[in-house]
Parts: structure tokens; C-alpha cells; sequence
């Protein structure tokens, strides 16, 4: 297995990403904390230049490319989120992309994937295997993969998310009980555990998944990698994962304090707290941790919980139906 990635390396890849990435704000607000009985300090990446937190790992793991491996170019498999961000820091870079996507990715994904120059190659979600399309597809033109979340260099650069946060909550006088973030593979977690390991001693890190889609709770449970049932609702289209990667369990394993799972109507929940009073516009699968906590399904009465909002690449018509639910 490839090495594991350590605390030392998420604040590396930060050093690395100044000035590539934003650095998104920490955001409180009273009726938040009241709706929950604690404080919530929520980190929003919808505002990050893609719309969701993958930017940062995208970025590092080109960064971190030889020259060989810049002139092949990058491959990956992505239902949106990553895809995106592969394709911009590679644009950054004059680095050549291709990206297979779902069919069924939501259109506002596709198209902003196109936006930023990469080429588009479709499979289908349900009978082709992402990481071996992605392999061939790597071997048919010289590229390498970066995949969306079982990578060193992915992980350590999503895990500045957290360290990010951890520097502004201590700054205002503030020490996290809780972390909560968005899980699909559990790369954005894995990277936010490493965050906290070093620079947020004792902070609980939650990983929350949609119901259906709970691999990472079934295999905390077990102590293996388990996979999903696959049988939930797709509303979460980021975080359709039938198992967690190999890299990141050995990483969430024995440092994560546990995992919620969430229904879709705590998600649109989720989604239209969100908007109507943090004014950010947050995509399902984005939108899994503050439902967590809004559902006290993370604890949060009298404590300090960080939420991670990983996203805000939503389908309008998805989003309009989160507005009226």
C-alpha cells in the first residue's frame, strides 16, 4: 500500500496552495447556534473558485507532478466535484485532463468541466467500474491518474479544509469539541483527521454519509472496509461511494470518533437552513454534515462543532426542491 499521509503533509500542501486556492472564512451565525444549543462554526467551500473543497486536493496533487507525468497528462474519474478541479488546477498548470463522467452527472457539473478545458469521456454509473476506465484510459495515452479521493497528495490537500479552520477558530479564542464532514470515499475526511491531529488536539472528527451510501459508518463498525448497500436515494450525487478507499480507512480507522448518517429530507433541511440564513447555497451532497448537526445526530448542545459545507455545485432544479420542501 502506498505510505500514509500525515499531519506534516496537510500543512505542506497548505504552504504549497497560498495563493492558488481561497482561503473561505469561518461563518457563525445566533440562529445556527440557537437551532442547536452550542457554537457552530461552519466552513463553507462553495466558495471556493470550483464551488466545492476537491480545488485543494486537485491542486496539490498536480502540483506535486514530475515533469514526465505533466507532459502525459492527468486522468480521472469524477460524478462532478473533482472532475471540475482536476480540470482547473490542470488548466492552471497547461496540464492536458480527461475526465469520465457519469451520464447521469448533473448538467451545471459537465458544463463547468468543460468551461475549464478538459476533455469529457461518459460511462455508465451503474455497470462500469470508474477506476478501471480510469487505468485504461491512463495507459492508452501516456497520462497518470489522480483519483478523486485514495490519493496521498488528494487527502493532504483536502485536509487543509480543516486546518484552515482550526486557525481561525483558535484565533478567535475557540477550541472545536466536534468536526463534522461530508464522506463519500473519505478523503475530505481522512485529510481534515490528519488537520486535527496536529494542529487541533482532541477535537472529535465525525465522517457523515447519506443513508444507503453509509460505507464508512458500516466499516468504523466492522473494522474493515464494507461496502454500502447502494439502495438509497442518489440525491447526494458527490458522495455515492460503495466503499471506502484503502488509503483513506487506514487513515480514518483509528482516528475518527464516528459517523452519522442522514436522510434526504434532513438534507433538504439542511440545504434550505443554509440559505436562508448563511446565504450560501449548498449542493445535497454538501449539505450531509449540517444536517447531521441540525438533526442532532452530532452532538452539539454546549459544545464548539465545526461543519464542513463541501459544496454548492447543485442542479438548480434539485435546488428548488430543497427551497420547497
Amino acid at each position: 500500500m502506498t505510505a500514509l499521509p500525515t499531519h506534516d503533509d496537510v500543512r505542506a500542501a497548505a504552504a504549497r496552495l497560498a495563493g492558488r486556492i481561497v482561503r473561505t472564512p469561518m461563518l457563525r451565525h445566533p440562529v445556527l447556534d440557537a437551532a442547536v444549543g452550542g457554537t457552530v462554526l461552519v466552513k463553507p467551500e462553495p466558495l471556493q473558485r470550483t464551488g466545492s473543497f476537491k480545488l485543494r486536493g486537485a491542486t496539490n496533487a498536480v502540483l506535486r507532478l514530475t515533469e514526465a507525468q505533466r507532459r502525459g497528462g492527468v486522468v480521472t474519474h469524477s460524478s462532478g466535484n473533482h472532475g471540475q478541479a482536476i480540470a482547473c488546477a490542470a488548466a492552471g498548470e497547461g496540464v492536458r485532463a480527461l475526465i469520465a463522467m457519469p451520464g447521469d452527472a448533473p448538467a451545471i457539473k459537465v458544463e463547468s468541466t468543460r468551461r475549464w478545458g478538459a476533455e469529457i469521456t461518459f460511462f455508465d454509473r451503474a455497470t462500469t467500474d470508474r477506476e478501471t476506465l480510469a487505468a485504461r484510459l491512463a495507459e492508452e495515452r501516456g497520462g497518470t491518474v489522480l483519483p478523486p479521493f485514495d490519493h496521498p497528495d488528494v487527502i493532504a490537500g483536502q485536509g487543509t479544509t480543516a486546518l484552515e479552520l482550526f486557525e481561525d477558530a483558535a484565533a478567535a479564542g475557540l477550541h472545536l469539541d466536534a468536526l463534522a464532514v461530508c464522506t463519500g470515499g473519505g478523503g475530505l475526511v481522512a485529510g481534515c483527521a490528519l488537520a486535527a491531529e496536529g494542529a487541533s488536539p482532541g477535537t472529535q472528527v465525525y465522517a457523515v454519509e447519506p443513508e444507503g451510501w453509509d460505507d464508512t459508518a458500516r466499516s468504523l463498525a466492522s473494522g474493515e472496509r464494507e461496502r454500502a448497500d447502494g439502495q438509497g436515494a442518489t440525491l447526494c450525487d458527490s458522495l455515492l461511494s460503495l466503499r471506502p478507499g484503502e488509503l483513506t480507512f487506514a487513515v480514518n480507522r483509528p482516528r475518527l470518533a464516528g459517523a452519522a448518517v442522514v436522510t434526504p429530507s434532513e438534507v433538504f433541511a439542511a440545504m434550505r437552513f443554509a440559505f436562508d440564513h448563511l446565504k450560501i447555497v449548498a449542493e445535497p451532497g454538501g449539505a450531509v454534515a449540517l444536517a447531521a448537526v441540525l438533526a442532532g445526530k452530532i452532538p452539539a448542545r454546549g459544545r464548539t462543532v465545526g461543519v464542513v459545507i463541501s459544496g454548492g455545485n447543485v442542479d438548480p432544479a434539485v435546488f428548488a426542491r430543497a427551497l420547497a420542501a
